[in-house]
């Protein structure tokens, strides 16, 4: 058994891990994001719930653990961020600390109990407030130092053309510092500042998809463009890893025609043809950072037995 959670800015989720498919959440408690020992206590408040001793604890964060230094990088919760996470949560817990990223966390439960199964190659895509993912081969994580690949969201990679006739477009600034990054013109943010940008016109990016889905002329030119932005990038990715299977998590993918229409966008670029969707919609809904963190930390102790 082992106990697993998810850290968000709002909430931390926690849960008893006994398998991948035997997850017993408790109730969420707000995250303490100024306090590291009230931080902490949350985290043995939950452990205290067990009759038995956990063998580690696992955490999905949503931010990443520099493989070189070891210190967290966390925006949205500030007492973590800079420190050494792992060892400093050790000391504090008495027990041994595993932590992810999100998105990473998301892809192996994916490619553990969900659209991923029975897959080799795994690489799980996030299209909402960002553009995430992360790579799973043979079931073990990529990022196992806990460090950046599979951010196929941050690099100066978008197109400055794009559309059917093309449309010439800026370099949106992105939050990770860069500009023409596909996180800042295709997450949901991004859509709706490339919609703001082709039309003049403030809409969610929940509109927007609904507009398209209705055949509205300006929507349906927005998505037009933003397919093409994304699926280029997104091909490579199915490139160079030589996955089988994409399943998409996030905000954006809760329209099923979206996907759809980036799975076809997509497998027109790429080497390999399919007959089969590529991009699918992502099948743990629920808690996929629990997921993910509980499969993290049972494959550890694992591979320790053994």
């Amino acid at each position: 058994m082992i106990v697993c959670f998810d850290i968000g800015g709002t909430a931390i989720k926690g849960a008893l891990a006994f398998s991948a498919e035997d997850i017993r959440p408790v109730p969420r408690q707000a995250t303490p994001i100024h306090d590291f020992d009230a931080f902490v206590a949350v985290l043995k408040s939950v452990i205290a719930l067990s009759d038995e001793q956990p063998e580690c604890v696992a955490l999905s964060i949503a931010g990443i653990i520099d493989p070189e230094t070891g210190r967290a990088v966390v925006a949205n919760v500030p007492c973590i961020h800079g420190r050494r996470l792992g060892q400093d949560l050790e000391a504090a817990l008495g027990l041994p600390v595993l932590v992810a990223n999100d998105a990473d966390c998301f892809v192996l439960a994916e490619a553990g109990i969900g659209a991923g199964k029975g897959h080799r190659v795994v690489f799980g895509v996030i299209l909402g407030t960002g553009v995430g993912g992360g790579l799973v081969i043979d079931g073990q994580l990529i990022n196992r130092e806990g460090g950046f690949a599979g951010e196929w969201g941050h690099g100066p990679v978008a197109a400055t053309d794009a559309g059917n006739p093309p449309v010439h477009l800026p370099r949106f600034a992105c939050g990770c510092g860069l500009s023409g990054c596909i996180d800042a013109i295709c997450s949901a943010r991004g859509m709706e500042k490339l919609h703001r940008h082709l039309h003049d016109e403030d809409l969610s990016s929940e509109s927007i998809v609904a507009n398209w889905q209705a055949q509205q002329v300006r929507a349906s030119r927005t998505i037009d463009v933003y397919l093409d932005v994304l699926a280029g990038p997104l091909a490579l990715v199915a490139n160079v890893t030589g996955t089988t299977i994409i399943p998409v998590g996030g905000g954006l993918s809760n329209s099923i025609a979206l996907i759809e229409a980036i799975d076809r966008a997509v497998r027109a670029r790429i080497l390999r043809k399919f007959q089969r969707p590529l991009v699918v919609p992502a099948q743990c809904k629920i808690e996929p950072g629990l997921i993910g963190a509980a499969i993290l930390g049972l494959n550890s102790v694992r591979a320790l037995a053994t």
